[in-house]
């Protein structure tokens, strides 16, 4: 599914005139075409499935040294972004640890921040993009363990309502061995 960025655009241009501004003022002229962009490249996951992209991130490597193993490959501090589907507003400074035990292959890790990247191009709420994460990274990879952890500030909480700007949200998601080995959930704490 492509993103109408004609349809953006109008839409765009009728909250502009709805809140009151003179969408032909200066600085507002391009206004509805630059938000139009802008949406659909920072939603770009909206086109894809979980499925389609752990086919897009899914190339693996051969690693005889894994076999039957119990040691994670860990991954912390990924940065992404994303948009509250409650009120569009933005997640940020959020913070993606992603844990997985490997099979008999393993995943490039540029691979793992790209899937996590890619899922959070979406309407979201944190609790979903942790599960999408960890659904993607267990198809990609071949791997039915697997643990997300993500931290995140969120504007809806930080900006309106109740304006509690320094709080930020903890989720974690645990699938297969991460669900009752408390040493693999240890690997996915925050630093901080």
């Amino acid at each position: 599914m492509s993103m109408d960025i004609k349809a953006l655009e109008e839409h765009v241009l009728g909250i502009l005139e709805a809140i009151g501004e003179d969408p032909n003022r200066e600085g507002l002229k391009e206004t509805p075409h630059r938000v139009a962009k802008m949406l659909a490249e920072v939603l770009e996951g909206t086109a894809y499935s979980n499925h389609e992209i752990a086919q897009m991130f899914s190339k693996t490597f051969t690693n005889e040294s894994c076999g039957e193993t119990e040691d994670a490959v860990v991954m912390k501090d990924i940065t992404v972004f994303s948009y509250c589907e409650h009120h569009l507003a933005l997640m940020y400074d959020m913070k993606v640890n992603v844990a997985y035990i490997p099979r008999d292959r393993v995943i490039g890790l540029s691979k793992i921040a790209r899937i996590c990247d890619m899922a959070a191009k979406r309407l979201q709420l944190q609790e979903r993009l942790g599960r999408d994460i960890a659904e993607i990274v267990s198809e990609a990879t071949g791997s039915p363990d697997v643990g997300v952890a993500i931290s995140g500030c969120h504007s809806c909480m930080t900006a309106r309502g109740i304006k509690n700007a320094s709080s930020k949200t903890l989720t974690t998601t645990y699938i297969g061995a991460f669900k009752i080995d408390s040493k693999l959930k240890e690997l996915l704490k925050f630093d901080n």
